[in-house]
């Protein structure tokens, strides 16, 4: 029998009522676009992460691009990200004009090495050419990326840091959430993350009251603003006015109301899946190549678990035949990718990128798999001689 890879429906089966009942008060209500539960989310969001200001959006693509529009990022300057990640990190930054600029990871998290931050930084300054402007790190698989280093960069060169949160929505350093240090977090509801809504949805979080107010309107095509509308004396209703350029990202208020839900229960899934990881991580330690390494004061929320093996094929045909899935996150990194071709970083300046996407496996990791079938795919590996 073949087993989930996130079991999404064991989840489903837990808060099934809750969910179906939410899901028909908004069908009732008829308010479908920004209803009164996506402001209540917003208001939970904001608070789990112990910040002022939530704002939701249509995905987590739009999450990264709507404070890179608020900071009016665009030609000529540079945005520093990782390549070893999912292409929409990078991808969101040639939308303003900007130019992506990559960053190698650290071989035991994978989340962006600092000290390849300042490289590449000081790079760019040496070539002249692009001004550094903003640096986006990743919360890969679940776990922070090393705050007080890369904010200390940040300050030092005067550039803005957004927490890429979309698979870590929830993880702490230190206690603290990733807007403790980060300008804003911005993160994804995609189904399949650990806080995931039944279709697509993402929000941004913020201390700054300014840089919220302009999210918020950025998400509905630039609309006026209460610091606009104090500011000026409009003739006309200013419903209908844009000031700047933006864009249609609201969220659905069906997938606010599905997530309020999955928010009574998200701090219990994830203790959960800390005890999923911790069996994973005793049962193949010495048997794979890499077991997965939390940064020291982190906390991750186990969006993946992610092991390395030297002959990653072959295991993965291997647990194929017992049923038991996998994924490669990542099997090309993005600056190999054909659409980054114009911002390839110098060769050789991305190794532990480059090697990791040689041999890193995700395995089924959620919050309810039971340890008879984490023990079924911890001997599958253990068995394997390839």
């Amino acid at each position: 029998m073949s087993l989930p890879f996130i079991d999404l429906q064991a989840q489903r089966k837990r808060i099934e009522s809750e969910v179906n009942a939410a899901i028909l008060s908004v069908v009732e209500s008829g308010r479908y676009v920004l209803g009164p539960e996506v402001t209540e989310l917003e208001k939970q969001l904001a608070a789990w992460c112990g910040a002022k200001h939530s704002v939701s959006c249509a995905n987590g693509t739009d999450a990264i691009a709507l404070p890179l529009m608020a900071w009016e990022v665009g030609p000529g300057d540079a945005v520093f990200c990782p390549s070893f990640t999912f292409v929409a990190t990078a991808q969101v930054v040639p939308w303003t004009g900007a130019s992506p600029v990559f960053v190698d990871i650290l071989p035991d998290t994978y989340n962006m090495d600092p000290a390849s931050l300042e490289a590449a930084i000081a790079r760019v300054k040496a070539e002249g050419k692009l001004t550094p402007k903003v640096v986006i790190a990743v919360d890969l698989f679940g776990q922070p990326a090393d705050y007080p280093a890369i904010k200390a960069i940040c300050d030092r060169e005067g550039m803005k840091l957004i927490s890429d949160n979309a698979q870590g929505f929830g993880c702490t350093l230190n206690g603290k959430a990733t807007t403790d240090w980060a300008d804003i977090a911005t993160t994804s509801f995609f189904p399949a993350k650990p806080l995931g809504c039944y279709g697509d949805g993402g929000a941004v979080v913020t201390n700054d009251d300014r840089l919220a107010e302009l999210v918020e309107a950025l998400r509905v095509y630039g609309k006026v603003t209460p610091t606009d509308a104090a500011e000026r004396n409009f003739h006309h209703d200013p419903k209908y006015l844009s000031l700047r350029v933006g864009m249609n990202s609201r969220l659905d208020t069906i997938q606010a109301a599905v997530l309020l839900e999955k928010l009574k229960i998200f701090a219990d899934e994830i203790e959960q899946r800390q005890k999923v990881a911790a069996r994973y991580n005793e049962g193949l330690n010495g048997h794979v190549r890499r077991v997965p390494t939390v940064i020291e004061g982190g906390k991750s929320v186990w969006a993946q678990y992610v092991i390395e093996h030297e002959n990653r094929d072959g295991l993965q045909a291997h647990l194929g035949t017992q049923g038991i899935p996998t994924a490669v996150y990542y099997p090309v990194p993005i600056h190999m990718q054909d659409f980054a071709a114009d911002w390839a970083p110098p060769a050789g300046s991305m190794p532990v990128t480059e090697e990791a996407s040689r041999y890193v496996i995700a395995l089924p990791m959620h919050p309810y798999l039971s340890e008879e079938d984490q023990d079924r795919i911890i001997d599958a590996i253990r068995a394997f001689n390839g």
